[in-house]
């Protein structure tokens, strides 16, 4: 092969490459990019979601990607931004989702005996809502779906005005705990889970020390949203097979330690904007009746 013929033949094998390069690069379905509100950074949804993600592309033949949130309101910037096509988060979250993106339900991830509580000392001789006013109530960090709105609609149920008729005062959950124990404070407001975790880890005082005196219905679910302008195939197809392979993905799920919270669940199918109403009810009691904004954001 003379020099000529061989530039010829480079010619044509790079023009060969090229195309078959750039079929591959093209012919690439586009990845669809998920985001949970309530993990921050690449490793911790990997950790939690990695093999619910992994399983679910394989049974869609989507190509899925995670889309790592700092904090919900970037979420929210996100999904407006189109970098974001489904998000899944909690109750207190849909409703600004549903606000600010017009996000459409996909399904929703049940959470048994999720609910809030408020707790007191069996000896305290506080017996209901009502024996509360004028006394300090510990919540759990402000925003929070279980911890701190759920017990402000709780005392609202009750007949109290929250910041009015009795002083909150935000914590962690663990230091709500220990000023309960110590009766720094009157009551306090946590989700049900939480509390039976720490009532069972209490080694200080037996499980008959302490009571719940007021407890909030089972609170909506947390739901997985799709971008109000994704294709409706794509929000199908991965509906559908959630649905169709739920226990394998139930089981991926728990594979996560955050995710412990999920245990006992089951894909809602049945799900509708309605059912967030009580929420809506809770942000209002906070003071924020147009749901426009996380609390404490």
């Amino acid at each position: 092969m003379n020099f000529s013929t061989l530039i010829k033949f480079l010619s044509r094998l790079g023009f060969t490459l090229f195309v078959a390069f750039a079929g591959v690069a093209t012919s690439g379905e586009v990845p669809v990019h998920f985001a949970v509100t309530d993990l921050e950074g690449i490793e911790q949804i990997q950790r939690e979601f990695g093999g619910f993600r992994d399983r679910l592309a394989e049974e869609t033949g989507l190509a899925i990607e995670f889309y790592p949130v700092a904090n919900r309101t970037a979420a929210v910037e996100a999904m407006n931004a189109k970098k974001v096509d489904f998000v899944l988060t909690g109750p207190a979250e849909y409703v600004v989702f549903r606000k600010r993106t017009k996000a459409i339900p996909v399904l929703g991830f049940s959470r048994p005996d999720y609910f809030g509580a408020i707790v007191v000392l069996a000896e305290s001789g506080i017996a209901r809502v009502a024996d509360l006013k004028d006394k300090k109530v510990a919540l759990g960090p402000v925003g929070s779906t279980s911890k701190h709105l759920a017990p402000v609609q709780i005392l609202k149920d009750g007949g109290l005005t929250p910041g009015i008729d009795v002083h909150i005062l935000h914590t962690s959950v663990e230091l709500g705990w220990e000023a309960l124990k110590r009766a720094d404070v009157a009551a306090f407001g946590v989700t049900n889970d939480k509390f039976l975790k720490l009532r069972d880890m209490e080694t200080s005082m037996p499980p008959g020390s302490f009571r719940v005196i007021a407890r909030g219905p089972d609170l909506p679910n947390d739901a997985l949203l799709a971008r109000a302008d994704l294709n409706r195939s794509i929000a199908a197809k991965v509906r559908e097979g959630i649905l169709k392979h739920s226990q394998a993905l139930i089981a991926e799920i728990l594979k996560g330690e955050d995710n412990q919270k999920y245990r006992g669940m089951t894909f809602l199918m049945n799900i509708k904007d309605s059912d967030y109403d009580y929420v809506r009810a809770m942000y209002a009691t906070a003071g924020y009746p147009k749901f426009a904004s996380f609390i404490g954001e």
